[in-house]
């Protein structure tokens, strides 16, 4: 949900915004206060808003909370999130509840995120569940720069239609694009489109036809042998004991941590996110995992 301080339109959208569309952006910067990170800059456009910084773990980690006011994206808007991290600073951003986005009416809606995060600073972004409605066109676009030492945590959940309430996703497509850079070097590049009728939502290649997916991004650190092993451990046991035909699993590589489920309740992926993060943050954050309360209203 960021990009930069101003509003870019993707190379495969070919609609302009009307000016009864909301074109929504937010600035945010965290600094170092003799210990303490303080949210020192925010700057909005728009019905996009950041609620009064929270400490339920002390001054050194800042939750932050993204609110959007209108309650869910139609076709046609676009929300920009920009958040800068200075040295030995930490946040945690949320949001208070999950993100709607609304049949496209022929226009498509768009998210940017852009992210910097300076060395010895840590940034977790860990927003509530994201539901698409059917017909929804939208292009989510994330950019995260790095510094030497700073420290990533990032996670998804994306539901296709509310299967809960009958509602399914069977017309529309949606769009990612994620990079993530360390000193300017690429090191996490992601593309892809899962269109309603196409193969990636229905092939076992893609979805197979499954309406939730989550992803836990991580970099800074990475987790031992027997670390991995407790956290697919845990993780098997989870969706065994909640969902059968529930898929995950884990990937390592030389700079980045890739966890991935696969299923079809939004509240099994919200317990695996959960479950993953509490092994993730002790070894990338260097913090215990603390459930924030919002997650809990």
């Amino acid at each position: 949900m960021h990009l930069t301080d101003t509003i870019s339109v993707a190379p495969q959208s070919t609609t302009t915004p009307k000016a009864s569309h909301w074109q929504a952006s937010l600035q945010l910067g965290f600094s170092n206060d003799q210990g303490v990170t303080r949210l020192t800059q925010r700057q909005h456009s728009g019905p996009l808003r950041v609620q009064k910084p929270l400490y339920p773990e002390g001054g050194e980690i800042c939750h932050a909370i993204i609110i959007h006011p209108p309650g869910g994206v139609v076709g046609g808007d676009q929300l920009s999130i920009t958040t800068t991290l200075a040295a030995q600073t930490h946040a945690l951003i949320t949001t208070p509840g999950a993100a709607k986005w609304y049949r496209s009416n022929g226009h498509i809606s768009q998210q940017h995120l852009h992210f910097n995060v300076a060395d010895k600073a840590t940034l977790e972004w860990l927003p509530q569940e994201t539901i698409f409605f059917d017909d929804a066109c939208v292009d989510l676009h994330q950019v995260i720069h790095l510094g030497q030492d700073a420290r990533y945590i990032g996670g998804d959940i994306l539901c296709f239609g509310r299967t809960a309430s009958g509602e399914s996703y069977r017309s529309g497509c949606i769009r990612q694009h994620s990079k993530i850079y360390r000193e300017g070097k690429l090191i996490w590049f992601e593309q892809g489109a899962i269109d309603a009728n196409g193969d990636a939502m229905h092939s076992r290649l893609g979805l197979a036809g499954q309406t939730v997916c989550a992803t836990l991004l991580a970099s800074g650190a990475l987790l031992s042998p027997s670390q991995m092993a407790a956290l697919r451990d845990d993780a098997r046991t989870l969706l065994d004991a909640h969902e059968v035909g529930a898929q995950a699993g884990a990937t390592q590589m030389k700079q980045m941590l890739v966890l991935r489920y696969m299923g079809n309740s939004s509240e099994v992926a919200r317990l695996w996110m959960q479950c993953v993060w509490r092994h993730v943050r002790p070894v990338v954050a260097g913090q215990a995992a603390v459930i924030p309360r919002i997650w809990q209203t």
